[in-house]
């Protein structure tokens, strides 16, 4: 019997390419042990994203190619994952409390933006992460509406907000502070410190992931997001309709430019199917998103349909996520989430954390 070893074992867990991170568990730096006693072989996989539903499919994956390796007799292979923070733009330190910020924008609106973040925040924390989602858009907040909170945020040291909680997710908005009918009348310098307040003055809570909804376009708040906020990732929404790839490539290239890495684009209403034959139309045109990813070298991360209950579950406070966990949308958004995740996984770690401070005090 030839001597098992472990560089025998990550030649074969080398096979298996990760679909969400579009690599091997090996150069993914996710094998974190290999044991070997005799012919048992145990394999520990820690991977750098949350992945609840498909944790058993790849410790699965894993252990068919272990146990097709001659000499092994038996083959276990636990899966789990650790989210660390990764860096953010060269001039800013990331916020005590959370990990990584993802922002969701799109180049216009009306591209269902809105409803993409709220439930890639809650698919992300179905997947098993801590997550928040920041409601940046003062004009037009619908956070309050989507996840079905009323009320205002509790201060207890009269400075700072303690964030609202919805389906495990810790969510913050202009919209809690205000009557959802007042309007903002507010000028851009206004807007711009009201979102630096919501996020630095709100007690976040030991988060892996906060979800930033930005207002669509690419003025002022994109601005201050780029330039104060310290982004892990963004992920651009859009619609196949041309005119809505146009501003979504705007947008793309606004991240490009203040070194915010865009994690991928999500393509929403890409088909609609009628509720009364089944009949399968591309309303908005077809093939733009991928076209889009293509051209710019980045990640379709998923596409959505043009399904009626995913507006009437925002609308009602209850989103796909949560009200239809199993539905086909619902799968999408996890998936999404998951590709996410991992895409940011694979970026350089923030290390800011591990160094002291050094404080220099004139005594």
């Amino acid at each position: 019997m030839s001597q098992l070893t472990k560089e025998a074992i990550e030649a074969a867990i080398k096979g298996y390419k990760e679909p969400h991170l579009g690599r091997d568990l090996v150069s993914a730096h996710s094998i974190a042990d290999i044991a070997i006693e005799g012919d048992q072989v145990k394999v520990k996989v820690v991977l750098g994203f949350p992945a609840k539903s498909v944790q058993d499919s790849i410790a699965e994956a894993v252990r068919e190619r272990v146990a097709e390796v001659e000499g092994v007799g038996s083959a276990t292979v636990e899966v789990s994952w650790e989210i660390k923070a990764h860096s953010v733009q060269k001039s800013l330190k990331p916020i005590d409390s959370v990990k990584n910020i993802i922002a969701v924008a799109s180049g216009k609106g009306g591209v269902g933006k809105s409803t993409t973040a709220v439930n890639l925040a809650l698919a992300l924390s179905a997947e098993g992460a801590r997550v928040g989602i920041l409601d940046a858009d003062i004009y037009g907040p619908s956070q309050p509406r989507m996840l079905g909170i009323s009320g205002q945020p509790e201060s207890k040291d009269g400075t700072s907000l303690e964030p609202m909680n919805s389906y495990d997710l810790q969510a913050m908005s202009i919209g809690f502070l205000i009557e959802e009918e007042t309007p903002m009348i507010w000028r851009g310098p206004m807007v711009t410190q009201a979102l630096e307040q919501l996020l630095n003055d709100t007690n976040w809570s030991d988060l892996d992931y906060l979800v930033i909804d930005l207002p669509p376009g690419t003025g002022d708040t994109q601005l201050t997001l780029a330039q104060k906020v310290p982004v892990s990732g963004a992920i651009i929404v859009t619609t196949p309709q041309d005119i809505a790839l146009l501003d979504a490539r705007k947008g793309l290239k606004m991240f490009q430019k203040v070194e915010v890495p865009v994690l991928g684009i999500v393509e929403n209403m890409s088909t609609h199917i009628c509720s009364n034959c089944g009949h399968e139309e591309h309303i908005f045109g077809q093939g733009g998103g991928a076209a889009m990813s293509e051209q710019y070298g980045i990640d379709l991360l998923g596409a959505l349909p043009l399904e009626l209950h995913i507006r009437e579950e925002t609308d009602s406070g209850k989103p796909s996520v949560v009200a239809q966990p199993d539905s086909r949308a619902s799968e999408i958004y996890r998936e999404i989430a998951r590709k996410t995740a991992a895409k940011l996984s694979l970026q350089a770690k923030d290390y800011a954390s591990k160094f002291p401070r050094i404080v220099i005090q004139n005594t």
